[in-house]
């Protein structure tokens, strides 16, 4: 299981975000408190508060390739470039 925690800003980035999900075989969530959702509804997604960050959950061990492709979301690096 991989774990980061993410920001998804604008309906663009949740937009882009479903599609990365959606392009994996395996289970991703997101979580908002006490809200979980599949990342690879749109509407899922939309129904969580965007204004925290949110955690991503990959349940997958072999597929690190998945951080580098959210590393943009990624509240980490967000909180880098202030």
């Amino acid at each position: 299981m991989i774990e980061e925690k993410i920001f998804l800003k604008t309906l663009d980035d949740v937009r882009d975000f479903v599609a990365i999900a959606a392009n994996k075989p395996y289970d991703i969530e997101l979580l908002s408190g006490k809200y979980v959702v599949n990342a690879k509804s749109v509407m899922g997604v939309l129904s969580l508060d965007l204004t925290s960050p949110l955690t991503m959950v990959a349940n997958t061990e072999t597929d690190n390739e998945i951080l580098l492709e959210v590393e943009k979301y990624s509240a980490a690096a967000l909180t880098n470039m202030k």
